[in-house]
């Protein structure tokens, strides 16, 4: 064997030894089925939006994504499963916004530094929705007879301390009126917030439009202002709070696919390109808006950011309200 020969067979050898040590996830990833996890119930919007995203992912990494619901502790379950699976990129998961409120009311320790961030996919901003026969003609109406009338108003659509209450009290609070100005009726979501409000028990749901989305199209409910810093495409003609009041408040429902902490870089990246495929594809657009979802985009760096923000954001209002431990 010759001196040069020598040098080609120690070279393959050194280069198979180091395709060996390295994880089998980034040699040839994916190739195996990928679990994705869903930390709430089958039907909702969260199971839908990731059963558009598992069948989109699956045509481009060449292997089947499966939808798992695990369910339970007000999400916590299913965000602790993807937290403590194998970083291996064969276990990613659907977290949303409760990431950023379950550690303040001291559920969990999980936060949104917790994961590695893949891809923002989803925002559904706030609204202000009242009857559609009520008096004010517009958000600033409605916050001048809150402020005039502190504890005649009522608002409902989630439950206490979840994302409309802490959207509602975050807006009082940025307009310099207590939160406790609007007694909060916690509710299963919502669908009943909104027909509490219809039946006149209640006169504020803060949710989302595409919620309000069936009323308001019936003349029962009217959008006064949506708490996000462009329209919806769905009401483009209801005003940002920005429009509106000159506020820079806002607050959505969101999701977005994580992956546990410490998957290799080059994994990370394949999924992170995927999913901004997807997320961009006409096939996911055409389905979210059939819903009334709002679609979002941020690559992982801006979307480990956007986490963060709504943590500080949620843990500020949730500590306003007296509901953070």
């Amino acid at each position: 064997m010759t001196r040069a020969s020598r040098r080609l067979l120690i070279a393959g050898a050194f280069a198979a030894a180091f395709a060996a040590a390295l994880p089998a996830a980034a040699q040839n990833y994916p190739s195996r089925p990928i679990q994705l996890i869903v930390p709430w119930g089958a039907g909702g919007g969260t199971d839908a939006t990731a059963r558009i995203l598992g069948s989109l992912m699956e045509k481009e990494l060449g292997q089947p994504v499966n939808v798992v619901n695990r369910t339970g502790g007000s999400g916590v379950v299913g965000h602790a499963a993807i937290a403590s699976a194998p970083p291996d990129g064969y276990t990613i998961g659907l977290a949303t916004v409760e990431i950023g409120m379950m550690h303040w009311q001291g559920l969990t320790e999980l936060k949104g530094d917790s994961y590695t961030p893949i891809g923002l996919v989803n925002a559904d901003p706030a609204g202000v929705q009242v009857r559609a026969d009520a008096p004010y003609k517009s958000v600033q109406d409605l916050l001048a007879a809150i402020k005039a009338n502190p504890g005649k108003f009522k608002a409902s659509g989630t439950g206490q301390g979840g994302i409309w209450h802490l959207a509602l009290a975050g807006l009082l609070r940025d307009q310099k009126i207590d939160p406790a100005a609007v007694a909060w009726v916690p509710s299963n979501g919502a669908a009943p917030g909104l027909q509490d409000m219809v039946a006149g028990g209640i006169e504020i749901a803060p949710v989302s439009l595409p919620e309000a989305r069936s009323l308001i199209d019936a003349g029962k409910v009217k959008s006064l202002a949506i708490m996000s810093d462009k329209p919806a495409a769905l009401y483009p003609q209801v005003p940002t709070l920005k429009s509106a009041i000159g506020s820079d408040w806002t607050m959505a429902a969101w999701r977005g696919i994580v992956a546990p902490k410490g998957i290799p870089a080059d994994v990370r990246n394949k999924l992170a390109a995927v999913v901004q495929k997807v997320a961009n594809s006409k096939e996911y657009q055409d389905f979210m808006a059939s819903r009334g979802f709002g679609v979002i985009y941020a690559g992982p760096e801006e979307f480990g950011k956007f986490m963060a923000k709504s943590d500080a954001e949620l843990g500020a209002t949730m500590k306003a309200v007296g509901i953070a431990k």
